[in-house]
């Protein structure tokens, strides 16, 4: 529910796509982590987040931005990752 529960619980403007300063590092909230946020530092690959307390006091909130799109063999690695099938992604994939 894009970080709903963070906002409300925290009182943070935390939100799906807005960029923040961790650290030092600039980044952009990338999806609702539950009792987190989920954040894509602008130096990692697409989709890669980390989990970071939205009280942190290293942790600044900033504008809205641009979430970027993960490669498609990101996201279907995500997919896979989700199907939680019991297979190895090979199988998944159809690769004998």
């Amino acid at each position: 529910m894009d970080c709903e529960y963070v906002r409300e619980y925290y009182n943070v403007p935390a939100q799906i796509g807005r960029r923040v300063i961790y650290n030092g590092n600039l980044g952009t909230i990338y999806k609702d982590g539950g009792n987190y946020i989920a954040v894509n530092f602008d130096t990692e690959k697409a989709g890669h987040t980390h989990n970071i307390h939205p009280e942190d006091e290293k942790l600044e909130y900033l504008g809205i931005g641009k979430i970027r799109k993960m490669t498609r063999s990101q996201q279907r690695y995500r997919d896979y990752l989700d199907a939680d099938c019991g297979l190895t992604f090979a199988e998944w994939i159809g690769v004998k």
